[in-house]
């Protein structure tokens, strides 16, 4: 099995999801947020007051050329990893990229309250998800290899559908 990178907007369940499917693949979950704030030593929420979103998405960019000899791992990565071009063929080196998809309206109903995210900080909720989506639905698709629809499903649903679609991508390769 080659790496499962997740891929998809704040709130879509990547680190959820992908704790439950680690755990029954019996491989190791890698969030690139948590081991960029366990390096760094200090929150995302920190290093964006600190040092900007520039600053952070280079970080990013660093985690995934450290990944690059993990083999056998599920890999859920931060939703603004993708939309950094310089990422596109590291993210297709390191495996297949499934983008978990939920609408808007799913996404402020799980986001709302939070305060651990710098994008969704001061204004209005749903326009910036609104904003945000806007500027990377289209990058997600293009970079994912497999799309799963969260909306509706609850936690054993998304994981099933994961595993379903990870057999017929593979089924597919090998023909």
């Amino acid at each position: 099995m080659s790496n499962i990178i997740l891929i998809g907007f704040m709130g879509a369940g990547k680190t959820t999801a992908g704790l439950r499917l680690a755990k029954e693949l019996g491989v190791s979950l890698i969030d690139t947020d948590q081991r960029i704030e366990e390096e760094q030593q200090r929150s995302i929420n920190d290093i964006f007051a600190a040092e900007g979103e520039a600053y952070f998405r280079g970080l990013e960019t660093q985690q995934l050329k450290k990944l690059m000899q993990q083999e056998q791992a599920v890999i859920s990565v931060g939703g603004g990893l993708p939309v950094q071009r310089v990422n596109h063929p590291l993210l297709k080196q390191l495996g297949q990229t499934i983008y978990l998809k939920a609408q808007k309206e799913t996404l402020v109903k799980r986001l709302q309250g939070s305060t651990t995210r710098p994008l969704l900080k001061g204004g209005q909720l749903e326009e910036k998800i609104a904003s945000l989506m806007e500027a990377r639905e289209a990058v997600y698709e293009e970079v994912a290899d497999i799309i799963v629809e969260t909306d509706d499903k609850n936690l054993n649903e998304v994981v099933e559908a994961i595993k379903e679609q990870i057999g017929s991508f593979r089924r597919k390769e090998i023909k």
